[in-house]
């Protein structure tokens, strides 16, 4: 599999240089030169999702890992099942909750370690460097924790991800280091490229991301679409549209994929809360990123998303319109009552899937079908969703066992001197 550099074309790396590397020069994101054909679909859809996984994947890799490693990789990865429930007429989630973090996180974070794992040298030293606003944090720590040679450190903004997505990841220690950063997550997401351009650190401490900027995670998140729509009636092939809740935009950068690899999706639409810096884009032509502004769905809150680039690029390659993108925005007053509403038909969400909802109701037409993504489960957002709907939610067993621990962070402000120093220290 051979990849580029968004910003040089001239850098050109295979799949696993991409996987060490995380990052390309300037800053560029890696990008696939050529997709593969994955043939007969409707025959792939038939195939249960580990099977049908490692043939998409292998489709991308095998050349360099072998057609029987990548399986054994999405195997160790994919434990647990995507499944998707009816919430009323023409209109499924996809519950992407049933990780051992409880998020959509634990396919990509999970495979990306089985990744790490087969590309790098056992004797060299791996520290990877990464933001999150809320899920990535958990989903990576687990994924990486007590592997040997491979030191993690997790930055994410004091007091805006929830108490419960905190205890998660940051109650482990061992080789899981976690600072909360005086600032927002867009701060955060600034001191990791800071430190993807010093090129001696990145030596010194041989530095990787497990961002969905890392390609390995990008990929892994493509199968859980056809997973989706392989549970859907086939009738609703064709006339699917599918809702993505956006922060960073890798997860619709995957579907996006999904559907360039030839899965049938009518349209996706990106569904944002207030930090609209694409729906905005995607209106009037302008990039135009504003202040972060904390909400209740507060993994998207993400003024400069760091996947739009490969989103601009994939639709290049395939002559698509950026105008044929759905879009919206939704307020947390909306979230709460679309949530209350959701609640009231019989279905508990949590806010980043209600945003996805209520835009997807809003835009879907008469004889489509509609697929909105539920990227965490409820009780991660156990204080906000209790208060809007006024009753309790249980936690899983999970969440009742690292909320009782003690929280292991240190605190640093928003400066590079600082992580450099702790990034420095882990290795001790």
């Amino acid at each position: 599999m051979k990849l580029y550099n968004l910003k040089d074309h001239q850098e050109e790396v295979s799949f696993a240089q991409a996987v060490r590397q995380g990052l390309g020069r300037n800053q560029g994101l890696f990008f696939p030169a050529q997709l593969p054909d994955l043939g007969d679909i409707d025959a792939l859809l038939e195939q249960d999702f580990v099977t049908r996984s490692s043939r998409i994947l292998s489709a991308f890799i095998g050349d360099e890992l072998g057609a029987e490693t990548v399986r054994q990789m999405v195997s160790n990865a994919f434990q647990f099942p995507a499944p998707v429930a009816q919430v009323k007429d023409a209109v499924y989630a996809l519950e992407l909750f049933h990780g051992p973090t409880l998020a959509f996180k634990d396919f990509g974070g999970r495979f990306m370690a089985q990744s790490l794992a087969a590309v790098s040298d056992a004797n060299g030293n791996i520290t990877i460097l990464t933001a999150t606003s809320g899920d990535t944090g958990a989903a990576v720590a687990h994924a990486f924790y007590g592997m040997d040679n491979i030191k993690v450190v997790i930055l994410y903004p004091k007091g805006k991800i929830s108490p419960l997505q905190e205890k998660l990841f940051c109650t482990l220690g061992g080789n899981i280091h976690t600072v909360a950063v005086n600032g927002t997550f867009d701060d955060c997401q600034s001191l990791v490229k800071h430190a993807f351009d010093d090129a001696e650190l990145r030596q010194e401490v041989g530095l990787n991301s497990a961002n969905s900027i890392n390609i390995s995670r990008l990929m892994a998140q493509i199968c859980y679409y056809f997973e989706a729509v392989a549970q859907l009636p086939k009738a609703a092939r064709g006339n699917l549209v599918v809702s993505v809740p956006s922060g960073n935009f890798g997860n619709l950068t995957a579907g996006l994929l999904a559907k360039a690899l030839g899965l049938p999706v009518k349209r996706f639409i990106a569904a944002t809360n207030v930090n609209d810096t694409v729906p905005r884009y995607l209106q009037d032509g302008k990039w135009d990123p504003k202040a972060t502004v904390p909400t209740i769905s507060n993994a998207m809150d993400v003024s400069q998303p760091n996947n739009w680039p490969r989103i601009e690029e994939l639709c290049q390659q395939q002559g698509w319109g950026l105008n044929e993108l759905g879009y919206g925005a939704v307020s947390d007053e909306q979230t709460a009552e679309t949530l209350r509403q959701m609640d009231a038909d019989g279905y508990l969400c949590e806010p980043h899937g209600a945003i996805a909802y209520r835009i997807l109701n809003e835009q879907l037409q008469a004889g489509e079908t509609g697929l909105f993504l539920c990227t965490a489960h409820p009780a991660k957002f156990k204080e906000v969703v209790e208060d809007i709907l006024q009753k309790e939610i249980d936690l899983p067993a999970p969440l009742a066992k690292h909320g009782a621990m003690e929280l292991l962070s240190v605190e640093r402000d928003n400066d590079f001197a600082q992580l450099k120093a702790v990034l420095q220290a882990v290795q001790d």
